[in-house]
């Protein structure tokens, strides 16, 4: 007896790989980088331990994975579009850590995440016109951004 997955089933398994293949490929391309943050800059009292990130990102990358399925399983004209900003977000949530850990371009790193941040918010927004269990999943990740934003700034100005 062959085991065979539905069509609905292949989807979502290939909507939770997305993004976690992103982020993974970000991971393998930043490590260096992620260990000259660790270990040489100064960072506010507020800055988690290294192994929370990979937790909270991984977590969240399942949830984008989780909601980008839901908006592509919908029928609404609008899922495109939104499937579209989401894919935006998904490219500049990869380059962040490129600029940030490897390039140490801080300050730019701090304005292209708040670009970022805009873009999720629309994504959000976008979201929420066609699911609001999509749109709801993705408020974690908001939130998340916010600290990392919040976060690349702090660093950047205790290590001008």
């Amino acid at each position: 007896m062959k085991f065979k997955l539905s069509d609905n089933t292949k989807i979502f398994i290939i909507a939770l790989i997305i993004p976690l293949a992103v982020g993974f490929l970000s991971f393998l391309l930043t490590k260096n980088g992620i260990s000259y943050y660790s270990n040489n800059l100064i960072k506010p009292t507020f800055a988690p331990k290294g192994y929370i990130f990979g937790i909270v990102w991984t977590i969240l990358y399942i949830l984008m994975g989780i909601s980008s399925y839901l908006i592509y399983k919908d029928m609404s004209c609008h899922k495109d579009t939104c499937l579209l900003i989401y894919g935006l977000n998904l490219v500049l949530n990869f380059l962040w850590p490129l600029i940030f850990f490897n390039l140490e371009a801080r300050l730019f790193a701090f304005i292209f995440i708040i670009f970022l941040d805009i873009v999720v918010i629309y994504m959000i927004v976008c979201f929420y016109g066609i699911s609001k269990k999509a749109a709801y999943l993705q408020i974690p990740y908001l939130i998340w951004l916010i600290f990392a934003t919040i976060l690349n700034y702090s660093v950047y100005f205790l290590n001008r």
